[in-house]
């Protein structure tokens, strides 16, 4: 078979390196029980590494370039396809589909554009507070929505209130992009990185509130939030005056109603009951992702049955904008990781790390988390973390308490991705609504000038919190 021979070609070469022959008389599986493992090791390591950069620099689709990885490691020997099954998290795939189907009623339901026009109201006519309000009420929405639907459900509502006031539209648009993608880790539903901190972790929903007698991820995010937007809007929107009045009702933008209130009532009933179940996972003794899809089936069956009585999008077209390009990615992603798992390499590398916690269990976290702000602004964040959540595990398993570096990782992988598009793919989303609806391209230098302040503000922010309240007690 092609993948026992590129395996037997690999151990070949490395025993010739080695000067070392082959043993004869073997089957294929002693040959490659055999094979040193640094070999292997390394072109794990160099496919992982390849597939990253190639998703990085776009040279094709993402999606395709991860799923290249991982047919590249089944075939040289690296894991067998049964295994590239196994490793993927398919609970939290679960989660992801039937959160994302909620929502998708959730944006059609009206509730995204009443509360834009709500914001308008609340600033007065602030373009800086509009701003600040948006990206507070992005935030919020994201930390139960995926933050590419939040952008998607905000940015369009957004922009002509933007008009309405005579505001730039990159800022605006950014920030909520920024927010959106800020606020994803605060509580296990927003986003990939607290679902893959549950999967690795074990982490349910109300650790992600307290922890151990101590305030964990939604807290300290929250608070960590509303001092960056309060900074932000101190050092640089307060100055955003608005060229428009505005009147109750949000003036020329029309009335703040939601078209058809006995459908939003039953998708916001659906959500919050979807929510609720989902935090007493513990109780009901099943899995996060049947809880989340249960609760989506539920909400599409009583739609469906209500007909038109309700207006509502049809199933087909909700399950048709769902991101199915993100769900095969976030597939790949998790089998990726997996074949780099099964060389032992991870392991290795928490082996390495624990001289460095020995010594100084502050001096490690603070390395940890500040080594990963500027690599995640650079490489898909969630491959990052979810490779690194291993990482921490197996160091747990040398003696070194895992849950404040598992926090420090979350934040710092989160809130370091807003650094440039290739850190997050929410706001290659947000950069490409600005280029479309104002006709140009958002220059880089144009692009760092607003993310460069908000990622540095919230990560220092987040790092005195984190090491006052998780790193220094254990000190």
């Amino acid at each position: 078979m092609p993948r026992k021979a590129a395996a037997e070609i690999i151990c070949y070469i490395a025993r010739w390196l080695a000067r070392k022959p082959a043993p004869r008389g073997r089957t294929d599986t002693a040959r490659l029980e055999n094979c040193p493992m640094e070999p292997m090791t390394l072109l794990a390591l160099a496919i992982f590494a390849v597939t990253i950069v190639i998703v990085i620099t776009g040279w094709i689709d993402s999606t395709v370039a991860a799923l290249l990885g991982v047919a590249a490691m089944i075939w040289m020997g690296l894991m067998t396809e049964d295994d590239a099954f196994k490793v993927v998290d398919w609970n939290v795939m679960a989660i992801l589909v039937s959160i994302w189907t909620i929502a998708g009623y959730f944006g059609k339901s009206g509730i995204p554009e009443w509360l834009s026009v709500k914001a308008l109201e609340l600033s007065r006519g602030n373009g800086g507070m509009l701003i600040v309000i948006l990206s507070m009420l992005a935030g919020l929405v994201s930390m139960v929505v995926d933050n590419v639907v939040v952008i998607l459900m905000f940015a369009p509502v957004a922009i002509p209130l933007a008009r309405h006031l005579g505001l730039p539209l990159t800022p605006l648009v950014l920030m909520i992009g920024f927010s959106a993608n800020f606020m994803g880790s605060a509580m296990l539903l927003g986003d990939l990185p607290p679902q893959m901190m549950h999967s690795v972790s074990g982490a349910e929903f109300f650790d992600f509130i307290w922890y151990q007698g101590k305030p964990s991820s939604f807290p300290i995010l929250l608070v960590t939030f509303a001092l960056t937007l309060g900074l932000m809007y101190w050092l640089f929107f307060r100055r955003f005056g608005g060229s428009a009045p505005v009147a109750a009702g949000g003036g020329s933008m029309g009335e703040a109603r939601i078209p058809d209130k006995l459908f939003a009532t039953i998708v916001v009933g659906g959500f919050v009951a979807t929510i609720v179940a989902m935090s007493l996972r513990e109780y009901l003794g099943v899995k996060l992702g049947f809880i989340a899809m249960t609760g989506a089936l539920v909400l599409v069956l009583v739609l469906e049955l209500l007909g038109d009585r309700v207006k509502k999008p049809s199933f087909e077209e909700v399950v048709q904008e769902l991101d199915w390009r993100a769900v095969f990615f976030y597939i790949a992603l998790f089998a990726l990781v997996g074949g780099l798992e099964k060389t032992g390499i991870l392991e290795k590398l928490a082996h390495a790390m624990v001289p460095v916690f020995s010594q100084s269990y502050a001096l490690g976290a603070t390395l940890l988390y500040w080594a990963t702000i500027p690599i995640v602004g650079i490489v898909e964040h969630d491959a990052y973390i979810l490779t690194f959540l291993y990482t921490v595990r197996d160091l747990g398993q040398q003696g070194v308490d895992p849950w404040p570096l598992w926090w420090m990782l979350l934040w710092s992988g989160t809130l370091g991705s807003n650094l440039t598009i290739a850190g997050a793919p929410a706001l290659y989303v947000a950069a490409n609504i600005c280029e479309r609806e104002e006709n140009r391209r958002v220059s880089l230098r144009e692009f760092l000038r607003w993310s460069v302040p908000f990622t540095l503000i919230s990560c220092v922010i987040c790092y005195v919190f984190g090491m006052l309240i998780w790193v220094l007690p254990l000190m």
